[in-house]
């Protein structure tokens, strides 16, 4: 009898304490940040310089996307290449490590190295193997749509988002000709929204006012493509959550030597973008709209 009264007395002690536990708080979850990352050849060694700024302070990057240069280097980071790795292997590039010169009626030189570049500095090769997901932009020439690669191998996809018209050839793959994402996602901000991102950040290396007289076709072809832009709607501006804008107008298109100074610009722009990211970080998860 004694027993079943001490049972008794246990399980009425265990749903009274039940009914009277307050409830689990919960903890907020913070958004899902995405990166999108734009072109301007060795101008996108900036980028490197506001990833940086990012690992320094902790910012979880959760997505991340590239166009052109911007596929280059988010494919490094993706891929878990240390930021110093990407610093030196940036001021040792040359045009020979992704370009080589030609002769076509389709453009000035190939980009085919870059496949053997990736094979030689990236620690993986596919898109499957990356530590953190990507997607790499390049452009349907036939369509005129951008065409997003998240899976196979890097190489190919890397060659068609840096195949830029006019100086490299257009790339051939799976019965598209692709060139340069740029054209069609100059910074690839839907991309990173589509794989989950919830606050977007834009790294965008447009440049402003031609600083120093064009030296060559490719820089006539480049400045050519940058008023282009400049006066075209940029709707990827309203779809980013905030714009991060080194000032990279007083660099060449093929300045590697100069990758110090790009990465101190990128730096700079990253520093000003962080009290809004570390606030915008610090709410819950965005919630979906009422009906």
């Amino acid at each position: 009898m004694g027993s079943m009264l001490s049972w008794l007395q246990e399980a009425v002690d265990r749903v009274r304490a039940f009914a009277y536990a307050r409830p689990a708080e919960s903890v907020p979850q913070r958004p899902r940040l995405g990166v999108a990352l734009g072109g301007g050849f060795a101008r996108g060694i900036a980028h490197i310089g506001v990833l940086k700024v990012f690992a320094q302070n902790h910012l979880p990057i959760d997505f991340i996307a590239g166009t052109s240069v911007g596929a280059l280097i988010g494919a490094a980071f993706a891929a878990g290449t240390p930021l110093a790795e990407m610093e030196r292997q940036a001021s040792a590039t040359r045009f020979k490590d992704f370009g080589r010169w030609t002769l076509s009626w389709l453009g000035l030189a190939t980009n085919e190295p870059l496949e053997s570049y990736v094979h030689r500095f990236f620690a993986v090769t596919r898109f499957e193997e990356l530590k953190t997901p990507l997607a790499i932009a390049a452009t349907d020439l036939g369509s005129g749509e951008p065409v997003y690669f998240t899976q196979g191998e890097l190489g190919p996809a890397l060659r068609a988002s840096c195949a830029y018209p006019g100086l490299f050839l257009p790339v051939e793959h799976e019965g598209r000709i692709l060139v340069d994402g740029f054209l069609a996602a100059p910074v690839p901000v839907d991309a990173v929204r589509q794989m989950g991102a919830e606050f977007v950040i834009a790294v965008s290396l447009a440049s402003g006012p031609l600083e120093q007289k064009p030296r060559n076709a490719a820089d006539v072809i480049g400045r050519s493509f940058s008023i282009i832009q400049n006066y075209a709607h940029q709707s990827w501006r309203q779809e980013a959550d905030l714009v991060v804008e080194p000032d990279v107008r007083r660099f060449f298109w093929d300045d590697f030597e100069k990758t110090p100074q790009m990465i101190a610009a990128g730096e700079a722009a990253a520093r000003r973008a962080l009290p809004r990211i570390r606030a915008a970080l610090a709410q819950p998860a965005c919630l979906p709209a009422a009906d």
